[in-house]
């Protein structure tokens, strides 16, 4: 037996149905009926004290009376003797445990609530892993067990494959068998956790990691409660080189509320979830569709795309077209045929499309040899690492298609390593010839094209996780962040001290001092209220801008003053602070936001209506290096102003990089104290001039 702490629940020796039925359409009975079926080939037993024997098999009345070992138990019990029952398999040295029984902390009530901690405790005092409460249960196919009572699993039929699945919701996880079973999708391992009172989501993950049978690791989220077992996971699947590929509820606060409600979990922010499966690599689905498409592409593609470029051979030019704009939307390039391949291509068929989509017309069923020669060219001239063909309904017509796989697999002899994805109407047959080839075979051509942009993104990802670097140090006189109210300056002292640069300015008490220090600043000079219970300064006119001489400065520290008492009565104030004046470069913003599940999560956005309006900003949880940093900074849509727009200079993006990742490091190590961050505006100079914050502003959790 493995040492791994999962390895007795996924591969039993010996398995036992503790409240098992005699009736196989019972919760308790179908997973005795469906193992019994199913081709296990080690022991089952039935528990029950009520029965000597059911359906077929001699019954125990509990564990501890079996005598031989015993790793996995399904248990069936109504909630009042769950734990009891477990007792009894802890007694007896059983490896793990699936709770299908319902009533615990998902019913809301106090006894349910009280009931999966006591279940908890047994977990953690034994060291029996348990899975659930409330769940569908757990399958290995290749095994042949079906510890479920999922009427999905009704007569089984599901084939062995590389993919393998963990899903929080019993339901779901259930409607993906049905659906992996009538699309015939192989299936490794399927696993629903439930309440999670122990074995979650990210144990499942690690798991599948390690799995040898395992090529692709697939998950349905609700909610995340630990965060360090589900980041330790997603690093541990990329370092593996396992694709993982994760729908995510509760993106809306409606879908949030009940995904709470349905798992007793805690949903964090929906941008967060997003921001951590981009830091990781994990591909997002938004659809069941898109859920699927992605992991059969990842489990049956012989070749990972090396490059963006795509080419498109169609004997549809309309259908050519819509594959192109879907390529364009999800990043693919779908670069033109050179000059002189589209003229070759023209003398195999004058009235073709040769640009790209190539076009070879439905005068490919007149002469099938157009396929050979298109696609070579596309391979050969074209250089293009993913080719998807649209070919209509030819792939209801076994014959042609074994011409045209003839044809394919000679090609590809002479160019390996490019992904090829068949997209056209086919029956099963036809379907397997190309998937015993490693091509894909999509009915919907913009899903092929979907599906190798999932593709790319996986290559991509597995080739930056090569380059990505540490957490950056903080500096040797970094200050720590006391508990209590920040006014802007001592946030800015104390950032500036974590590496984060700060515009020179200093604190006034009086109007003749502001002007002094002014002076000494050097004009233009900035006038802002120091208080700490004055977060949004420019709101009651709290900010004067541009002050070119001493008597500006005074005239404005008085009007500041003014303005303040007027709007905040009560507010504390410190003084106000001149600072230096920042002209050009591009405003952006950093920021830290306290996750309730994640911790310190850095937000990063380009200022000003981009991130107002657009709502345009990228999320990382902390710490991370500059790699990652880099990384962010791209996913913004308006990064297109730090490369200088309309003659502007490009602006510092080294400096903007490094203030990031400082950032993330100093979030992280004072993350019991840290609410909230606000580096707005932080303004990036032209290249080689650095950056600058000109507020700051820090809330601590008081």
């Amino acid at each position: 037996m493995s040492k791994q702490p999962l390895s007795r629940l996924f591969h039993p020796r010996a398995i036992g149905v503790y409240g098992a039925s005699a009736d196989p359409k019972k919760i308790g009975g179908r997973p005795v009926d469906f193992i019994k079926r199913s081709g296990f080939e080690g022991p089952l037993y039935p528990i029950n004290p009520n029965y000597p024997e059911i359906q077929g098999l001699k019954a125990y009345p509990s564990a501890t009376a079996i005598e031989g070992p015993l790793d996995l138990v399904i248990v069936a019990v109504p909630a009042p003797g769950v734990v009891a029952a477990l007792e009894d398999c802890a007694a007896k040295g059983v490896g793990g445990c699936v709770v299908l029984s319902s009533g615990f902390a998902e019913a809301g009530g106090a006894q349910g609530e009280a009931w999966q901690a006591q279940i908890v405790e047994l977990s953690r005092r034994t060291g029996m892993r348990v899975v659930g409460p409330n769940c569908m249960g757990i399958i290995n196919v290749r095994r042949g067990i079906l510890g479920t009572f999922t009427p999905s699993a009704e007569g089984s039929g599901l084939k062995p494959g590389r993919i393998s699945l963990v899903s929080q919701s019993g339901a779901f996880g259930g409607f993906c068998l049905a659906l992996m079973r009538q699309n015939g999708i192989g299936l490794n391992l399927w696993i629903t956790t439930g309440n999670q009172s122990d074995v979650d989501f990210a144990d499942c993950v690690r798991y599948y990691a390690d799995d040898a049978d395992t090529n692709v690791i697939v998950g349905y989220i609700e909610g995340i409660t630990d965060r360090d077992r589900l980041i330790d996971a997603l690093a541990y699947a990329r370092s593996k080189e396992k694709p993982v590929v994760v729908m995510k509820v509760g993106s809306s606060d409606a879908g949030a509320a009940a995904a709470a409600s349905h798992t007793a979990s805690l949903a964090g922010a929906d941008q967060v979830y997003d921001g951590l499966f981009r830091q990781y690599g994990v591909y997002r689905a938004h659809s069941i569709d898109e859920f699927f498409d992605v992991a059969y592409a990842c489990a049956t593609a012989s070749a990972k795309p090396k490059s963006d470029r795509l080419g498109i051979v169609t004997v549809s030019g309309g259908v050519g077209v819509l594959m192109a704009d879907v390529a364009a939307k999800v990043g693919l390039d779908v670069a033109p045929m050179p000059e002189d391949a589209q003229r070759q291509l023209k003398e195999y068929l004058p009235f073709a499309g040769t640009r790209n989509p190539v076009d070879m017309t439905a005068q490919l069923v007149n002469d099938l040899s157009l396929f050979e020669k298109n696609f070579e060219m596309l391979l050969a001239r074209g250089n293009y690492d993913t080719v998807v063909s649209f070919l209509s309904s030819v792939g209801l017509d076994k014959n042609l298609n074994q011409e045209i796989i003839g044809q394919l697999r000679k090609v590809l002899a002479k160019y390996p390593g490019r992904l090829v994805i068949m997209s056209m109407l086919s029956n099963q047959e036809v379907r397997r010839m190309y998937e015993q080839e490693g091509l894909l075979v999509f009915d919907e051509p913009t899903r092929a094209v979907r599906a190798a942009a999932a593709l790319r993104h996986f290559a991509r990802e597995q080739a930056r996780a090569q380059t990505l670097d540490a957490p950056p140090s903080l500096p040797a006189g970094v200050r720590k962040v006391e508990r209590g109210a920040l006014n802007e300056t001592q946030a800015k002292e104390i950032l500036m001290s974590a590496g984060i640069p700060m515009t020179r300015e200093v604190v006034a008490k009086t109007a003749d001092e502001a002007a002094r220090q002014a002076t000494e600043i050097g004009f233009p000079v900035v006038l802002k209220i120091a208080s700490p219970d004055i977060q949004h300064k420019s709101d009651i006119g709290g900010v004067l801008l541009k002050l070119a001489d001493a008597e500006a400065v005074r005239a404005g520290f008085d009007t500041i003053m003014q303005r303040v008492r007027k709007a905040e009565p009560n507010a504390r104030i410190d003084g106000v602070v001149v600072a230096q004046m920042i002209t050009g470069g591009v405003e952006t913003i950093l920021g830290v936001n306290r996750d309730p599940v994640f911790g310190p999560v850095v937000m990063f956005g380009i200022g000003g209506v981009f991130v107002e309006a657009f709502k345009d900003v990228a999320f990382r949880v902390a710490p991370f290096g500059e790699a990652e940093a880099r990384a962010m900074i791209d996913e913004v849509k308006g990064r297109v102003m730090l490369r200088g727009l309309r003659g502007a200079p490009p602006a510092d993006e080294a400096a903007l990089v490094r203030a990031l990742a400082q950032l993330s490091s100093f979030a992280a190590a004072n993350a019991d104290v840290i609410e909230t961050i606000d580096i707005n505006p932080f303004v990036v100079l032209p290249a080689g001039q650095g950056a600058v914050a000109l507020d700051a502003l820090i809330v601590t959790r008081d």
